[in-house]
């Protein structure tokens, strides 16, 4: 197959739910719109800042159903299936499939801990669904690390389409950027270091702080994709203190609180994730402020 060209900007999308903890399919219309009219090109709905792991199989399918019905073919959509279980990883990519998702974005195995044979084979099977893959890489997430050449290896597979690299490392991410096959897709996993990403050869970013800012972090990387990186530094060093701010707390519970704040969504979170301590309100209030979200 052809692999697509999954490049630019990707919002790690929230789940917005009702006091009673029920999906708020409202508010995630009204999301889905806000990101797209903000310039987005990839939505990731059920990933780590959707609460993916406390989603129900059929809660998942019907929150991807949703995001493909607003999206309407004018951005990307890919769908957090991953698990730590092979099997399960597997069936949340050919659910991603039948429901016509473009691409599946599969979290290294947590808790498990493979060995980086293990990593291969794992994404192996998930691959031979035949739905793109993109491989999430985030340690401090999962425990243990996909290595720049496991992650080569992977890259050679037909239906490996790129990696969402959070390890936080760019010496392996040059790693990575050097040896990658052309269509390899290499997405920042964090938002302060894209435009670092970006400027060593990249090819975008899968954000937590376009949840809030949409256009914000598209205009950057737009920017920086162009070449134009007086632009994109003005914007990085703008957003910089809310990237950060927003991982004063899990993920994704400082995120959502401003996103509360702003009135797109209740602030409402699944166990074991609760809201934000008093004590970062006030200072998370101020950065929205600072950048006219409120």
């Amino acid at each position: 197959m052809t692999k697509k060209k999954f490049q630019g900007s990707g919002t790690a999308l929230v789940t917005p739910f009702l006091n009673d903890g029920a999906l708020d399919e409202p508010a995630l219309r009204r999301l889905v719109e806000l990101q797209i009219r903000g310039g987005i090109d990839m939505i990731m709905p059920c990933g780590t800042t959707g609460e993916g792991a406390t989603l129900e199989p059929e809660e998942a399918d019907r929150v991807l159903s949703i995001v493909l019905e607003e999206a309407k073919g004018r951005a990307l959509v890919v769908f957090g299936a991953g698990s730590n279980s092979t099997a399960k990883a597997v069936q949340g990519a050919e659910r991603a499939k039948w429901l016509g998702a473009d691409g599946v974005l599969s979290v290294g195995p947590y808790y498990n801990k493979p060995t980086q044979n293990g990593y291969y084979e794992h994404f192996k099977a998930v691959a031979e669904v035949g739905c793109p893959v993109i491989v999430y890489n985030v340690p401090g997430r999962t425990g243990s690390n996909i290595e720049a050449n496991t992650m080569l290896r992977l890259a050679e597979l037909p239906n490996i389409a790129g990696t969402k690299e959070a390890s936080g490392n760019l010496g392996q991410i040059m790693d990575i950027l050097r040896n990658r096959p052309a269509e390899f897709r290499v997405l920042a996993g964090d938002d302060s270091i894209a435009l670092a990403v970006i400027a060593l050869g990249g090819d975008g970013l899968v954000s937590v702080i376009s949840n809030e800012a949409p256009a914000l972090v598209s205009q950057l990387i737009n920017a920086a994709l162009e070449g134009n990186l007086e632009c994109a530094r003005k914007l990085h060093y703008k957003l910089l203190p809310l990237m950060s701010a927003n991982f004063v707390e899990s993920n994704p519970i400082p995120v959502k609180a401003v996103m509360g704040m702003m009135g797109l969504i209740g602030e409402n979170y699944r166990l074991p994730m609760v809201p934000l301590s008093p004590v970062h309100r006030e200072p998370l209030r101020k950065l929205a402020e600072d950048l006219e979200l409120l």
